[in-house]
């Protein structure tokens, strides 16, 4: 399900596809384990780009729910960005919105989480 992963300085970008429902959760949980670890302070950022997510089911909210959790226990940065409108409506709905950082776009995240990433990922 992780589609790519970009480094940009000290954030890890990780670009997802498809849907994230019973089906993929597991794995994507278990593809996310290694970079989550690393999400701590002093270590790296993780940006989720959704561009190319569809869909959103309750076990791929677990999934954001969880990393989230452990980013917030590690003092870690955990964003999730380019959210499509069905992926949007679910999140607002379930009130995740109110838990998870949802920004725009990857230069958001990165000028939010990091000044070198966001110089990094401009010099590209």
């Amino acid at each position: 399900m992780i589609l790519t992963d970009t480094r940009y300085a000290d954030v890890v970008v990780l670009a997802l596809k498809g849907r994230l429902d019973q089906t993929t959760a597991e794995d994507v949980r278990t593809e996310l384990a290694p970079p989550m670890a690393r999400c701590a302070e002093g270590q790296d950022h993780v940006v989720l780009d959704l561009t190319a997510v569809d869909y959103v089911s309750s076990a791929g909210l677990r999934v954001f729910m969880l990393a989230a959790k452990q980013a917030k226990a590690q003092q870690g940065y955990l964003a999730l960005v380019e959210v499509q409108p069905l992926v949007q409506e679910i999140l607002e709905i379930s009130k995740f919105t109110l838990i998870l950082k949802i920004l725009p776009s990857v230069r958001d995240a990165l000028a939010e989480a990091s000044p070198a990433a966001l110089a990094a990922f401009e010099a590209r």
